[in-house]
């Protein structure tokens, strides 16, 4: 059996907050975690810091790459698209964690995510460019999925809403950073190049660091019955176990990411290309807004671990389909309003489906099964991009393929009602016993 690095002890004693965690205001009482738990969450915080930065930055800065590059406005959404399917090949990196360990295929992403994301800073031309953030997106997607899964099985039922809320709050700072470089693109030497460069950077040294990470425990206690199995059996796990839950929750993020992918992609460019905005005011509004829509994170988990996940996902929904529709067809104040709701609904849905999605399966595949849904998730995010292309040309502008695409949103909150049952409260084993 494979031993656990240093790490929480179920006997620690409860410690008060440490001091990175008050980057994030949360007026709410925080739940008693040990020094190893906060120690774990801490680690996993460096590393989603800089995924996040990394993520922000084709959206940030599509419509200078697409210049750079001589990309065509009818195919920059395909581009994109083919870019975002990088989340498919990650759903093998989910089934090597269930078979050889969290810890090791974490460190894997984030070399994996440094080599690329710097490479995607000296590509040569379109083709360059969407081959390495392919291959950087495989890695990035596969990052805060199994930080999500290592939170999961680390803490206990009532604070796992939190964990991964905070996580993902302190992570979405690298959203703050890439904002401010952003806002002086026009004064970097090479321009967005500069900015994935940058980005590698700090990738490396979070690699290394990295290592004092322990191996979640749930995973180490079962890590001996793994070692007689095939490292594909995960995999055949998640299609002949729990099916339902699989594909009810695939299918619900599936239907909000259709929209939400090209929704959010085309929002920098929108604002600079139709209502005027400069470099600096884009930069600034993810900035400042963003800092009030960072705490959807927060309170999204708080609440859901309070009230139930299915009721808060419903509401965020709803929110996230009128802050759209409000972004994409007025302007003066009411843009920067409904830019700070739709990215805190945004968040809010990032973290209760990275949640959900971990609580439905068994430790011997819940990194599978995570992956599994986030992929194909990503996925349909690509082909809401690809009808956003072919879209164009009908109905002539951008958002309003996008206004169309909006009530689809409903699908979602329907599916979880209906097939995925309440997560909130319950202790993993309970939730999804392992089946024979």
């Amino acid at each position: 059996m494979q031993e656990p690095a240093e790490g929480p002890d179920k006997g620690e004693e409860p410690v008060g907050r440490p001091w990175w965690s008050y980057a994030i205001p949360y007026f709410g009482r925080a739940p008693e975690l040990s020094r190893g738990q906060w120690r774990v969450l801490g680690l996993l915080v460096i590393a989603e810091l800089f995924e996040h930065y990394d993520v922000g930055l084709l959206s940030l800065a599509l419509s200078q790459i697409q210049l750079g590059l001589g990309v065509p406005e009818d195919e920059i959404a395909a581009l994109m698209g083919v870019v975002r399917l990088g989340a498919l090949p990650a759903i093998a990196v989910g089934v090597l964690a269930d078979r050889f360990g969290r810890r090791q295929l974490l460190l894997y992403t984030i070399l994996g995510s440094a080599v690329f994301t710097f490479l995607s800073g000296v590509a040569q031309d379109a083709a360059q460019f969407q081959f390495f953030q392919f291959f950087a997106r495989l890695f990035l997607y596969s990052e805060p999925l199994l930080a999500s899964v290592v939170l999961v099985e680390e803490l206990k039922a009532k604070d796992r809403g939190f964990g991964i809320g905070l996580l993902g709050a302190l992570g979405s700072l690298g959203h703050a950073l890439g904002a401010i470089l952003f806002s002086q693109i026009d004064v970097l030497p090479h321009g967005w190049r500069d900015l994935y460069i940058i980005g590698a950077v700090p990738l490396l040294a979070v690699a290394w660091f990295r290592r004092s990470l322990p191996e979640s425990r749930r995973f180490v206690e079962g890590s001996a019955a793994l070692q007689t199995t095939r490292w594909w059996q995960p995999l055949v796990s998640v299609a002949r176990q729990y099916p339902g839950r699989l594909a009810a929750i695939t299918a619900a993020y599936a239907s909000i990411e259709f929209v939400q992918t090209t929704a959010t992609m085309f929002g920098p460019k929108y604002l600079q290309e139709v209502q005027g905005w400069e470099p600096g005011q884009v930069g600034g509004l993810y900035l400042v807004g963003g800092a009030l829509a960072i705490m959807g994170h927060m309170y999204a988990g708080v609440l859901s671990d309070r009230f139930g996940r299915r009721v808060i996902m419903t509401v965020f929904v709803g929110v996230l389909g009128i802050g759209y529709y409000t972004l994409y067809n007025s302007s003066g104040f009411a843009i920067p309003v409904a830019w700070v709701l739709t990215m805190f609904s945004a968040m809010g849905l990032g973290v209760l489906f990275k949640t959900v999605g971990a609580e439905l399966f068994p430790t011997s595949y819940r990194s599978a099964a995570t992956m599994v849904r986030a992929g194909l998730g990503v996925a349909a995010g690509s082909l809401g991009l690809f009808l956003a292309s072919s879209l164009y040309d009908v109905f002539g502008s951008h958002q309003a393929v996008i206004t169309n695409m909006l009530p689809l949103l409903v699908v979602a909150p329907i599916i979880l009602w209906f097939a995925v049952p309440e997560t909130a409260g319950r202790e993993l084993e309970d939730i999804a016993p392992e089946r024979s």
